[in-house]
């Protein structure tokens, strides 16, 4: 039976024990979180236990945390109306509700005129390139960055961010956005006025109660060095890629990267056929952003980085987490470059 190695870790995070623990605690309080009497109580003190483990983990204590159901979500409470300027290397969430007029370098790295009439993320899902955010920026998508490399949200100086419980290992499902205190903020869903108004619905405690536990462990493997171990065994994988393949392409290897992510091209191999045919071989990986994989966006991020369009569509991203191991890392090297000369040999 073939062993199977995971290492698509940006699309979502395996769900981390200390999540799960608390989601299963949080499923028996019986109350609703606005209601008043006790049982009611108890189910708003999950959630704002999670507000705060949130907040401490983002380094945003006095900024408001709104739970939203997702990262997607909480970009459209943050961006509709806006008109606010972005790059194409953007994820689609955000180039819903932005104007694409900023342009990234060869490296991936965007320079912000305007940043009060911008949005910038943090960090690039699919080439794992970490931007300098400029001071006073409106909106920033944290996603990726949060929980994998040191940051305080309350230093950014940026208006407002948002972020994913999924991609840190906490459920699907649920996310936040998270603004400086007094930021103008219209709600997208009206009804009954929670989380503070911006935000109307019945919280959804337990996934914002193992998105708690997740931010709170995800915050102390960062501070213990749990990511530096990641990027040793990231390096790794990038010299063997290398040592088996000449031609193959590292993009955004010329910019700081997250720790845990390769981008790498073999032009004439489209991207979509390198992940079935590492999927038989018992590797996840993928082709791009997970909502993107198989559409005709798929590249996008790339063209934009100056690539041309046969490197662009041969893109792979192979994206790894504190439970990959060198041995899985090399496997993988060996069979994708096995794949490679096949390929090469029948284009000959």
């Amino acid at each position: 039976m073939t062993r199977r190695a995971y290492l698509d870790w940006n699309a979502t995070a395996p769900l981390r024990p200390e999540a799960r623990r608390a989601m299963i605690e949080a499923m028996d309080p019986v109350g609703n979180p606005s209601a008043v009497h006790a049982e009611g109580r108890a189910a708003r003190a999950l959630v704002e236990r999670a507000r705060g483990q949130v907040a401490a983990a983002l380094g945003a204590e006095g900024a408001d945390i709104v739970f939203t159901s997702g990262a997607t979500e909480a970009a459209a409470l943050a961006l509709e109306g806006r008109g606010l300027q972005a790059a194409e290397i953007e994820h689609d969430a955000v180039l819903a509700w932005t104007e694409p007029t900023l342009e990234a370098d060869g490296a991936g790295r965007v320079h912000v005129p305007e940043p009060a009439r911008a949005t910038l993320q943090l960090a690039n899902s699919e080439t794992g390139v970490i931007q300098d955010l400029p001071p006073g920026l409106a909106v920033s998508d944290l996603t990726q960055g949060f929980g994998r490399i040191p940051f305080a949200f309350n230093w950014l100086g940026c208006a407002m961010g948002f972020v994913s419980a999924h991609k840190l290992g906490g459920p699907k499902g649920v996310g936040a956005l998270v603004l400086q205190p007094g930021t103008e903020l219209a709600a997208r869903i009206r009804g009954g006025g929670q989380e503070m108004g911006r935000r109307s619905g019945t919280e959804n405690v337990i996934g914002i109660a193992g998105f708690g536990a997740a931010a709170e462990a995800a915050a102390r493997d960062l501070d213990g060095g749990v990511w530096e171990g990641v990027a040793r065994i990231r390096n790794i994988l990038e010299e063997a890629l290398a040592a088996r393949a000449q031609e193959i392409i590292f993009v955004g290897k010329g910019a700081p990267r997250l720790p845990n992510t390769t981008c790498l091209a073999a032009p004439g191999w489209k991207g979509e056929t390198q992940v079935m045919a590492m999927d038989l071989a018992g590797f996840a990986v993928s082709a791009g952003a997970a909502c993107s994989s198989g559409r005709t966006r798929t590249g996008r991020v790339p063209l934009a980085m100056g690539l041309d369009p046969d490197a662009a569509a041969s893109v792979l991203r192979v994206s790894i987490g504190p439970a990959t191991t060198e041995q899985e890392v090399l496997r993988f090297a060996e069979a994708w470059a096995k794949q490679l000369h096949k390929v090469r040999a029948r284009a000959a």
